[in-house]
């Protein structure tokens, strides 16, 4: 998950991020808590609705019309087109808070360059924000007064770190207990707060890390460039630097070594 040596000038691709975001908004918005909602399990058993079909097919019409020589791959309708230039897209991330009426979900929009998360936009809707960036661009959000550009943390100890650890279950899923509860007896405060939000608050530097499993690339893509353009890391649980590694370790940077090394280090059976 590191930038290329070689710069390139990813504005168009952030403003058609942006743009995405909108139609997504539009598509996402006016069905949350809607009674009429349809909802229904997918092969894996994890929900899916009306709205994160639309949302999705939305965003590809798009690109089909504007980009048709890059690739897309999407939480919904798969992988089409090419790698090198590819758009990836979670059209609801948060789907169980958004069937049930919790307004913590949001639409993750991300341009990768032969497999490196470039651009990446995120738009909750229902809290009414959005983040974005762009690489060398910075990490930005939206406010009342205009774009404000994102800085991860200066906490520099794991006894003052505040975390988001997502859920228990997917840490016991992933054989992970024992180092999320010498997690929690590390640090000085430890939450679930959940889904992509839990990312944004690290570029916000609200929090000081987060950590989860059973990702796949729409989960974490768009995530990727707001971290790191706002001075964070983000890595897999083990610190390698990919994608598809079904897991993410993203930090203030300052601290990412030492997270590293507390789960490395914890005695095994």
């Amino acid at each position: 998950m590191t930038v290329p040596l070689a710069a390139t000038d990813f504005h168009a691709d952030l403003d058609l991020a942006l743009r995405l975001a909108d139609a997504a908004d539009e598509q996402s918005l006016p069905r949350f808590d809607a009674a009429d909602l349809e909802v229904s399990l997918k092969a894996d058993h994890s929900h899916v609705t009306d709205a994160d079909l639309a949302t999705e097919q939305a965003i590809r019409d798009i690109l089909h019309a504007e980009r048709p020589d890059d690739g897309i791959l999407g939480e919904e309708f798969g992988a089409e087109g090419v790698t090198s230039r590819q758009w990836i897209i979670d059209p609801i991330d948060g789907t169980a808070n958004f069937l049930r009426g919790v307004p913590l979900w949001g639409t993750m929009i991300a341009l990768a360059v032969d497999g490196v998360p470039q651009v990446g936009v995120v738009s909750m809707p229902a809290l009414g924000r959005r983040w974005w960036a762009s690489a060398g661009d910075g990490s930005w959000t939206a406010t009342s007064d205009g774009a404000r550009r994102l800085s991860v943390s200066t906490v520099d100890s794991l006894d003052e770190a505040s975390v988001s650890f997502q859920s228990i279950s997917q840490w016991a899923q992933a054989g992970k207990t024992p180092e999320l509860l010498a997690l929690a007896e590390r640090v000085w405060r430890d939450r679930a707060y959940g889904d992509i939000f839990s990312y944004m608050l690290l570029a916000e530097g609200r929090i000081d890390m987060v950590a989860e499993f059973d990702v796949k690339e729409y989960d974490i893509a768009a995530a990727v460039p707001i971290v790191r353009e706002a001075g964070g890391r983000m890595t897999a649980f083990d610190g390698t630097e990919t994608l598809s590694a079904l897991s993410a370790l993203a930090t203030n940077g300052i601290l990412h070594d030492s997270f590293l090394s507390l789960f490395r280090d914890l005695p095994r059976a």
